[in-house]
C-alpha cells in the first residue's frame, strides 16, 4: 500500500476516522439538527424563503453545469481515454452487469423515482410553462412527459457518471484513498492531506448527508401513505420517524452482511421487484398505448432536448412561471449534485475492471432507459386516466402527492397486492439508499478506507435517519429540498475543479501509458 493512502488512515479517539472531517461533519450537522428542533415553525417560512432566494440567484448556474457535465462525460468515454481501463489493463469486473446496473439504479434514483413517476407527469400535464394551450389535451401530455423526461434523464446520470469515473481512476489507477479530495491532488499535490482535503471532504460529507435525507424523507412519505392507504395507519409526521427509526435498524442488517452479500443482494431484489411492478403495470393497464407512448416520449424528449436543457425562464422570470422552475428544475439539479458525492463514491466502489467507454456509456445510458420507460407506464397510466376523464389521480396528487401511485393502482385489478408490493420496494429502496450512503459517507469520514468497523456505519446510518426525521418535523417537503439546494451550492464549485482536475490527470496518465508502449517496442529491438 501506498504511503498517500497510509496518510490518510488515522485513529481519532479510538475509531478508524479523519478526525477534522469527522467532527467537524457531525457538528455542522448537529447544529442544524438543533436548531430546527428549537425554533420550531418558524423554520418553515426560513426553509421556503432561503429555497426561493438560493433557487433565484444561482438557478441558471445548475443549469449550465449540468450541461457541461453531459458534454464532459460524452468526451471522456468517447475520445481519446476511453480505452483507460478502470484498475489497470488486468483489472477484471468485481460484479456481474446484473449485479452492477442494480446497484447503480438502487443508489441512484430508487425512492424518489417511486414517488415521483406518477405524480409529477400529473404536475407537468396540468401546468408548466412550455404549455401554449392548456386545454390541449394532446400537447399537455408530451410537454409533461417531455419535462419529466428532463429531470430524470441523461442530465443526472452524466453527474453521477462523472464524479464516479473520476473517483474510480483516481482508486484504482492512482491508489489513492476512496475519497473526493484525492481528485484534487494533481492541483494541490500532498496538500489534499491538510486542511484543504478537509475541507473538500466536508462539503462532500455534508452534501451526501442532505441529499441522502432528501430521498429518506420522500420515501418515508410514501411508505406512510401505503399503509394508511392499505391499514388506515394516519399519515402523519409521528408516523414518519417511526418508520424512520425502524427502516433504519432493517439498513444496519444489510450493513453488518457487507457489500456483496446486503447492498449487492439487495439491490438485485429491489430490481426484481421493480420489473415485476413495471410488468404488472404495463400488462394490466392500457399497454399499447404505454408502448407507444414510450417510443413517442424518447422522440419528444429528443426534439426538445436543447431547447428543454438549456431553458432558463429568462423572459418569463417572474410570478408562478419563476416558481415553477425553483420548484422542480432547479431543485433537481441542485438534489442531483448534492446526491453526486454518495452516487458516485458507491458506483466507484463498484465499478473496478470497467473501461472509463464502458463506465460512461453503463452509468448514461442503461438506467437512463430503465427509468424512462418507468416514467412511461407510471406517469403514462395516470396521464391515461386524465385523457378518459378519470381525474381520481390527480385529485390525489393535489391532496397527498405521496400517494399519486397507489391512487394509480387502485384503477387496475389487484389493488391491494400491487400496493403492498410498492410498499415493500420503496422500504426496501430504502434500505439500500440507507445502507450503502453509511457506507459512502463513513468512507468520506475515515479517510478512504474500505474496511471501517461496522459500528460507524451503523452510527452514519442513525445520523442519516435523524437529520431527515427533523427536516420533516421542521419543514416537511419544503426543508428537504433547501437543503439539497443549500448543499448542492458549495458541491457543484468543487465539481467544476475537480473536472479540470481529472483531465489534467488523464493526459498524464495516458502519455505514461503511450511512454512505456515505446519503451517496451525500443526493447524488443
Amino acid at each position: 500500500m501506498s504511503q498517500r493512502i497510509r496518510s490518510d488512515e488515522k485513529k481519532f479517539l479510538g475509531i478508524k476516522a479523519n478526525g477534522p472531517v469527522f467532527i467537524t461533519s457531525l457538528l455542522i450537522v448537529l447544529t442544524l439538527v438543533v436548531t430546527t428542533l428549537i425554533v420550531g415553525k418558524p423554520m418553515e417560512k426560513w426553509f421556503a424563503d432561503t429555497q426561493n432566494f438560493v433557487a433565484d440567484n444561482v438557478g441558471w448556474f445548475f443549469i449550465l453545469l449540468v450541461n457541461g457535465l453531459l458534454i464532459f462525460s460524452l468526451f471522456l468515454g468517447f475520445g481519446k481515454f476511453g480505452n483507460i481501463r478502470i484498475g489497470g489493463d488486468d483489472a477484471k469486473p468485481e460484479f456481474t452487469n446484473l449485479g452492477w446496473f442494480s446497484m447503480l439504479f438502487s443508489a441512484g434514483m430508487g425512492i424518489g423515482l417511486l414517488f415521483w413517476s406518477v405524480a409529477e407527469p400529473i404536475f407537468h400535464f396540468k401546468s408548466n410553462p412550455f404549455l401554449d394551450n392548456p386545454a390541449d389535451k394532446v400537447a399537455a401530455a408530451k410537454e409533461a412527459m417531455g419535462v419529466t423526461f428532463l429531470h430524470w434523464g441523461v442530465h443526472a446520470w452524466a453527474l453521477y457518471a462523472v464524479v464516479g469515473v473520476a473517483l474510480a481512476f483516481f482508486t484504482f489507477n492512482k491508489k489513492l484513498p476512496l475519497t473526493i479530495r484525492s481528485i484534487f491532488y494533481p492541483l494541490f499535490g500532498e496538500k489534499i492531506h491538510g486542511p484543504i482535503g478537509d475541507t473538500i471532504d466536508i462539503i462532500s460529507v455534508i452534501a451526501t448527508l442532505f441529499g441522502l435525507a432528501t430521498s429518506l424523507g420522500l420515501g418515508v412519505q410514501q411508505v406512510n401513505a401505503g399503509l394508511d392507504y392499505l391499514f388506515g395507519i394516519e399519515s402523519s409526521t409521528t408516523v414518519q420517524v417511526i418508520l424512520i427509526i425502524v427502516i433504519t435498524l432493517f439498513a444496519t442488517l444489510s450493513l453488518i452482511l457487507g457489500i456483496d452479500k446486503g447492498i449487492r443482494m439487495l439491490s438485485e431484489w429491489n430490481m426484481r421487484l421493480a420489473i415485476f411492478l413495471l410488468l404488472f403495470v404495463l400488462l394490466v393497464g392500457p399497454t399499447l398505448f404505454l408502448l407507444k407512448s414510450f417510443v413517442q416520449n424518447i422522440g419528444h424528449y429528443i426534439y426538445e432536448f436543447f431547447e428543454l436543457s438549456f431553458w432558463t425562464n429568462s423572459y418569463k422570470g417572474v410570478g408562478e412561471e419563476k416558481n415553477w422552475q425553483n420548484s422542480w428544475t432547479v431543485f433537481y439539479w441542485a438534489w442531483w449534485i448534492s446526491w453526486s458525492p454518495f452516487v458516485g463514491i458507491f458506483i466507484a466502489r463498484i465499478s473496478k475492471g470497467r473501461t472509463i467507454k464502458e463506465f460512461i456509456l453503463g452509468v448514461l445510458l442503461v438506467p437512463t432507459l430503465l427509468t424512462f420507460l418507468w416514467l412511461s407506464v407510471f406517469g403514462g397510466s395516470a396521464i391515461y386516466q386524465e385523457l378518459i376523464g378519470n381525474s381520481t389521480i390527480t385529485e390525489a396528487v393535489n391532496n397527498n402527492v405521496a400517494t399519486a401511485i397507489y391512487y394509480l393502482l387502485e384503477q387496475y385489478p389487484l389493488t391491494t397486492f400491487a400496493s403492498i408490493v410498492t410498499v415493500i420496494l420503496v422500504a426496501s429502496f430504502f434500505v439500500t439508499s440507507s445502507d450503502s450512503g453509511s457506507f459512502v459517507v463513513d468512507t468520506l469520514t475515515s479517510g478512504g478506507r474500505h474496511d471501517a468497523p461496522k459500528g460507524q456505519k451503523i452510527f452514519w446510518a442513525s445520523i442519516e435517519g435523524l437529520i431527515a426525521a427533523v427536516l420533516l418535523i421542521g419543514g416537511g417537503l419544503t426543508a428537504l429540498q433547501t437543503a439539497s439546494i443549500l448543499t448542492g451550492v458549495p458541491f457543484a464549485i468543487i465539481i467544476i475543479i475537480m473536472c479540470f482536475s481529472f483531465y489534467k490527470s488523464l493526459v498524464e496518465y495516458k502519455d505514461e501509458q503511450e511512454q512505456k508502449k515505446l519503451d517496451e517496442l525500443n526493447k524488443r529491438e
